[in-house]
C-alpha cells in the first residue's frame, strides 16, 4: 500500500522526483520550497481569510483584526548537539520565533507556546538548563511563554529533545518577503556563517586556533529600531537560516519578481568562519544564520544610510552592511560580483549542514 501511495504522489507531482522524504526536504533551499508548495499546502490554500496565511510561504501569517494585524509564526528545532558555542537549543527555540515574527514587522511578541518532546534518558540538569536558556531568551526579547505541551519518547526513538515554538504578535503594517522592487538595497546585518560553522566545528571537533560561536540571538527590538528610522522605507525582509544568505536572497528574488546583485567583497564574514569554511570546501554565503536578517531598503542613499545607522547602534548589528541592490535583469536569479567578474550564486538542492537549527 505504501509504495501505491508513494508512486500516486510522483504521479500528482511530477516535478518532485523522490518517492519519499530525503534530508534535503528539511534543508531550507528549493527542494524544501517544493515539498511545501506541491504537498502540505494542498487544500489549505483553499480557505480564504483576510491576511495571507500558508500558501504566501512567508515568515508567518498575517490576520486583519480591526486596522491591525494577528501575526502567527511556528517552528520546530532539532539540534545535534543541544548544546554548542554560543547558545543551545533553547535559545534557539525561542530566537527563532521571535525572529520570525519580526522578519513580518511584528517586533513586540504577545507571547510564545512551547511544545517539548523528551527523549527518555534525557538528563533532569540539561532539561532544567534548557529551560533556563529559554526563559533569559524570553527576558531579553520581552516576551514570555504563555501555554505548552509535553510529551516523553522511548529511549532511541528520538535524538535527545525536539522543541516547537509558536509566537504571536500585533502589527501596524506587514513587511513581506516578496516585496522587493528594482533599485532596493539589500543590506545584511551582521557577519554570515556563524552558525553553521560554530555547530559543525564544535560536532566534528575540529582543531582550530580561535573558537567559533553561534550568533543564535533574538533581534526583534534591533528590527523595531530599523523599521522606525525611515517609516515604509523597509519593503522585504527574511532572516537566512536553513540555506544561509543565499536561499534567503534566491527566495527574496523570485518572490519580488527581480534579479538581485550581491558584490561579494561588501558580505560581511567572520575571519576564522571564513578560513574554516574554505578548509572543508563550504561557501559561508550557504551557510545558517540565526540572528541575522535581510533587509530590502526602498529611497534614497539618506535613507539606506538612516536604517544602517539604526541596526549599528545594537551590538547585533554592529556588522550590517548594504551588501547589492535589486535590478530588471535575471529576474530570480542572484548574481555575484566577485570584484574579477560576475556568476549566478547558487542554491543549494540538498542538505549542507544537517540537524543544525
Amino acid at each position: 500500500m505504501t509504495s501505491i501511495i508513494n508512486e500516486e504522489a510522483v504521479r500528482a507531482h511530477s516535478g518532485r522526483r523522490d518517492p519519499t522524504i530525503v534530508m534535503k526536504h528539511g534543508a531550507g533551499g528549493r527542494a524544501m520550497r517544493r515539498l511545501i508548495q506541491e504537498t502540505l499546502t494542498r487544500g489549505f490554500i483553499d480557505i480564504e481569510v483576510d491576511g495571507f496565511g500558508i500558501a504566501a510561504m512567508d515568515d508567518g501569517a498575517a490576520l486583519r483584526v480591526g486596522d491591525r494585524w494577528l501575526i502567527v509564526t511556528t517552528d520546530s528545532h532539532v539540534v545535534q548537539p543541544v548544546f554548542f558555542p554560543g547558545g543551545d537549543i533553547g535559545r534557539l527555540a525561542i530566537a527563532g520565533t521571535v525572529n520570525d515574527l519580526a522578519m513580518m514587522g511584528a517586533t513586540e511578541p504577545l507571547g510564545l507556546t512551547c511544545a517539548l518532546i523528551v527523549e527518555e534518558g534525557f538528563t533532569f540538569p540539561d532539561l532544567e538548563r534548557v529551560q533556563r536558556s529559554m526563559f533569559d531568551t524570553c527576558r531579553e526579547a520581552g516576551t514570555t511563554v504563555v501555554t505548552g505541551d509535553t510529551k516523553v519518547m522511548g529511549r532511541g526513538e528520538l535524538d535527545g529533545v525536539v522543541i516547537n515554538t509558536t509566537g504571536v504578535a500585533m502589527a501596524d503594517a506587514i513587511v513581506r518577503d516578496s516585496g522587493l522592487q528594482v533599485g532596493d538595497r539589500l543590506i545584511v546585518t551582521g557577519n554570515v556563517g556563524d552558525h553553521g560553522m560554530a555547530l559543525m566545528a564544535h560536532r566534528h571537533h575540529l582543531a582550530i586556533d580561535a573558537e567559533l560561536y553561534s550568533d543564535v540571538a533574538p533581534i526583534n527590538h534591533m528590527i523595531r529600531d530599523a523599521l522606525a528610522a525611515r517609516p515604509g522605507a523597509v519593503s522585504a525582509m527574511k532572516d537566512p537560516t536553513r540555506g544561509g544568505l543565499s536561499s534567503a536572497l534566491h527566495e527574496m528574488a523570485e518572490k519580488g519578481g527581480v534579479g538581485i546583485l550581491v558584490r561579494e567583497a561588501l558580505v560581511p564574514v567572520n575571519p576564522v568562519v571564513r578560513a574554516v569554511a574554505e578548509m572543508l570546501g563550504l561557501d559561508p554565503l550557504h551557510v545558517a544564520n540565526e540572528g541575522k536578517a535581510v533587509l530590502g531598503v526602498r529611497g534614497d542613499d539618506a535613507t539606506v544610510q538612516a536604517v544602517l545607522a539604526a541596526l549599528h547602534r545594537h551590538p547585533a548589528g554592529a556588522n550590517a552592511a548594504v551588501i547589492g541592490e535589486c535590478v530588471s535583469t535575471r529576474v530570480g536569479d542572484v548574481v555575484l560580483d566577485t570584484g574579477l567578474g560576475k556568476r549566478l550564486l547558487s542554491e543549494y538542492e540538498g542538505e549542507l549542514l544537517p540537524r543544525i537549527c
